[in-house]
């Protein structure tokens, strides 16, 4: 066991000066004991930091949210973020909880927590931390506060990689909770954005090898590293071990000397302690420390675990240092030489005796916390995570929502109602004549599209509830909504981005109508826009030309920008986009989730500050992801679609549900009946039931858990339902949607996939038919063998061989069409023919929606087109 021991936590503190200089730590544990801390009715409000406009100083509350845990030995965890964007200091904590519920509590700062629930169990399901658990605080047992000096703080925020602080509390014995009230314990934060000069940290020293034999009187586990940092200056320690520690020592050694920094019996409450003396550890010091255990009453080996039927020995040596030369974090996991150990001053082995009142009655049997012991908290192993509540996606096909007559569906949205809302682009179309070179649209001159291009579906009936956005947009391309049902739409011919209200009334333009840029006025073909629910402040993904994220506040005043383009040669980097096609907001951690096109993956960032976290990606992506989603259930789950590969044949077009919180592939789903065309964008609602708008096909897919696909009850639609808008003079026309908009072959490929499927099933009649016209066809290939052969010996005139050879590749060019995809002609010539891409616009045939496009044709840049290329490739975006 002993080799599997994860290895360590880093650990935390805090206490002043001038506060525990004068008393004994017995008195002041009985001082807290009797004035514990009444819990409010209600529970405060995490999340966010009460932050007054005129003041640098303020308080954190990092609580439970209410909880009631119904067996003893618990660890429930929440998390909080830091004030995002700049550097912020924790200078004191105050902690709120009472011995009668929480057995002990510590803090952790975190790049991401391990999940983003509300609160979850971090005991058995979760640890702490998704990344490096680094810990800040600890108390146990109404033991005193821990408090800071002066001028010293710890460092968060910026780029610290402390974006969130995890409060852990292990609720001991749960008899407390019979009349199942609500537990709010927790800390409350002093915090500053002040600049402190002197950054606090925790050197840790733990033995990862101890064994403990059955009945062994006494047993030493020796800890000792030579020191090799800028000078430390401790302040505070905190000792760790199970049932069987006697009593931790600490000790700094110089020319010979050992001086102590603490010594305490682990069977205390386990919180900071001030240290022995003030004093300092330079480079060359020695850091040494010795935990004694014994071995009575235990019938087997104990050794190092995580278990409180394991042992641990730990001491948290808590440190401050100047801020030019801070290292937060360090430790030291050597077992000490018996040579150095003799030496040991004859106090660390002798035991500290503890009243039984006194004593930390709360090692129960069971899993001790998990984070005592690990450094660095993993993802569960794939083995380890729970899939069942994770139902399979599977095409609605009684849904009447894909027979509705749209244009080409670009995005798709819910409103607070679970609602349906479809931004479509009418008979607009974007093709090879779109744009030209300086992505300046071209037919200005048609108008805008006449349809109302934003309808608002019953999800079940496909009944229009609302239908607006005429006369205004010319390519839609992006759309979500907030909490009060506006709708935020981004026109890649216009160059713009709309707020618009229920009715369709303007709320908000942002960008110069039909002029690309890249200054903090104009955008150029942005793609998608983001909303926070909570500040207000949207993101606004820009897009095709411009490879950023833009942050606004709820007024459209430019706060920020991050991002920039990916090179073509070599692996894309964090923060670097090609075509940022599509994103989504994660409210509980203050998340921004892009799906960068070309690069195939999925890159998470703070979104306040546009610090990169983490970028997603699987080979099931293939090279493109077009578009991703987001929904809180099951702790987190993360929706996406790819596209078709530009060059060559490349992985299925599919959807994807991913596990937020490690990224992992839980599901992939696609249509039943026929296959995805260009997937463009997806939306999930709270019931689990997902859609996705087709750009391609110019239709909206439903998918729901199998479990409902099985169950379901769908009115059947008649035959070639039309879609009604409310206005009855706005009715679409279907002639003219099938005609300007739909694209023949895409229809065609529906129907021959269809006739395809049906004629598998016919083995049969398929061979008889087949042994019918072999003979057949061989008789015809002598015939045309015998013309062959008389031509060539009686020659044959040339214009008329070449008209046959072009119009049999005409023939076949069309039908390979039916099967392809449109070819991205900047990627497909800077990697083929050393061409550069500028020319080719990127944001044009940069794939974007685009349909397809001739192999001899033109240069276009645009997104989509609307007829089937005669390009021997593959896909199109």
């Amino acid at each position: 066991m002993a080799g599997f021991i994860n290895k360590l936590l880093l650990v935390f503190l805090i206490l002043q000066n001038n506060c525990m200089c004068h008393e004994s730590t017995l008195s002041l544990l009985q001082r807290y004991r009797q004035s514990p801390w009444a819990l409010p009715s209600d529970c405060p409000k995490n999340r966010h930091p009460d932050i007054s406009p005129n003041s640098l100083n303020f308080k954190l509350e990092v609580r439970m949210p209410g909880v009631t845990p119904v067996m003893s030995d618990s660890y429930f965890c929440t998390f909080v973020p830091v004030p995002p964007g700049q550097k912020s200091y924790i200078v004191d904590f105050k902690p709120r909880a009472s011995m009668d519920t929480a057995h002990h509590m510590l803090l952790f700062g975190c790049n991401m927590p391990a999940t983003n629930e509300e609160y979850w169990d971090c005991g058995s399901r979760y640890g702490t931390c998704l990344d490096e658990a680094k810990i800040m605080y600890a108390w146990a047992r109404n033991a005193p506060p821990t408090r800071l000096p002066a001028d010293v703080g710890f460092r968060v925020g910026g780029n610290t990689n402390i974006n969130y602080i995890v409060l852990q509390v292990h609720y001991g014995d749960v008899t407390a909770f019979r009349d199942n009230h609500r537990d709010c314990s927790g800390v409350t934060l002093q915090m500053t954005f002040l600049q402190q000069p002197l950054i606090a940290g925790i050197y840790l020293l733990l033995s990862e090898d101890t064994v403990i034999p059955p009945g062994e009187k006494v047993v030493n586990a020796d800890i000792g590293c030579l020191y090799k940092q800028t000078t430390i200056h401790p302040f505070a320690f905190r000792t760790h071990t199970h049932q069987l520690g006697q009593v931790v020592s600490g000790y700094r050694i110089r020319d010979g000397i050992w001086t102590l920094i603490g010594r305490q019996s682990p069977q205390l409450p386990q919180a900071f302690y001030h240290t022995a003396t003030p004093l300092d550890i330079k480079y060359g010091d020695t850091i040494a420390a010795r935990c004694v255990f014994t071995g009575k009453g235990r019938t087997t080996v104990t050794r190092i675990g995580a278990t409180s039927k394991d042992e641990m020995c730990n001491l948290y040596v808590m440190y401050y240092m100047e801020a030019k030369h801070a290292k937060p974090y360090m430790y030291c996991m050597q077992g000490g030489s018996p040579e150095l150990f003799k030496h040991i001053p004859p106090e660390a082995n002798i035991p500290i005796p503890v009243s039984p009142d006194m004593a930390m009655h709360g090692h129960h049997t069971g899993k001790e916390n998990p984070d005592e012991n690990v450094i660095l908290q993993q993802p569960k192993r794939e083995e380890e995570v729970v899939l069942d509540q994770v139902l399979h996606l599977e095409e609605a096909t009684e849904w009447p929502g894909e027979k509705l007559k749209l244009g080409q569906v670009s995005g798709v949205a819910l409103d607070s109602k679970n609602n349906l809302v479809i931004f479509h682009r009418g008979n607009h179309v974007w093709d090879e004549n779109s744009f030209d070179k300086k992505h300046i649209y071209q037919p200005q001159g048609i108008g805008p599209i006449q349809y109302n291009t934003i309808l608002t579906l019953d999800p079940a009936s496909v009944k229009v509830l609302n239908a607006v956005g005429a006369n205004i947009f010319y390519l839609p391309h992006g759309i979500s909504t907030d909490k009060d049902d506006n709708f935020w739409v981004t026109d890649v011919a216009l160059h713009q981005v709309f707020k618009l209200g229920p009715r369709g009334d303007y709320l908000l333009v942002l960008g110069q109508a039909f002029q690309p840029g890249s200054d903090s006025r104009h955008f150029c073909q942005p793609t998608d826009v983001a909303v926070d629910p909570a500040r207000g402040n949207f993101y606004v993904s820009d897009g095709y030309c411009n490879s950023r994220i833009i942050q606004f506040s709820p007024e459209g005043k430019f706060i920020m920008q991050w991002g920039e383009e990916s090179s073509l040669s070599g692996i894309p980097k964090p923060g670097q986009f090609f075509i940022p096609h599509s994103l989504t907001f994660v409210p509980v951690l203050d998340q921004l989730c892009v799906a960068d096109r070309e690069n195939g993956r999925i890159q998470c960032f703070v979104a306040q500050s546009g610090q990169f976290l983490r970028e997603i990606q699987h080979p099931e992506f293939g090279e493109r992801l077009f578009a991703v989603s987001y929904t809180p259930d099951n702790g987190g789950q993360l929706y996406a679609v790819n596209g078709e590969a530009l060059v060559g044949k490349g992985v299925p077009v599919q959807g994807f549900v991913l596990n937020f919180t490690t990224g992992e592939l839980l599901d992939i789903f696609k249509p039943t009946k026929e296959n995805f065309l260009m997937p463009h964008d997806i939306v999930a609602a709270d019931d689990k039931t997902v859609y996705v708008a087709d750009v391609q096909a110019n239709i909206v897919w439903k998918f729901v858990p199998a479990e409902k696909a099985e169950h379901r009850s769908v009115k059947k639609a008649g035959p070639g339902l039309e879609l009604h808008e409310i206005d009855a003079t706005e009715t679409f026309l279907e002639a003219e949607i099938e005609g300007k908009v739909r694209a023949p072959d895409v229809l065609e490929k529906h129907k021959s996939s269809s006739v395809l499927k049906q004629s598998s099933t016919a083995v049969s009649p398929v061979l008889i038919t087949l042994l019918l016209i072999i003979p057949v066809v061989m008789l015809v290939g002598i015939g045309v063998f015998i013309h062959w052969r008389k031509g060539k010996i009686y020659g044959e005139d040339p214009d008329s061989k070449l008209e046959s050879i072009q119009s049999s590749g005409g023939i076949l060019g069309r039908l390979r069409g039916k099967s392809s995809r449109g070819l991205n002609l900047g990627n497909f010539f800077a990697s083929h023919r050393g061409y550069s891409r500028k020319g080719f616009d990127r944001l044009s045939t940069e794939g974007s929606d685009q349909e397809k496009d001739d192999e001899e044709g033109t240069d276009s840049e645009t997104e989509e087109y609307p007829a089937p290329p005669l390009a021997p490739t593959t896909s199109s975006s």
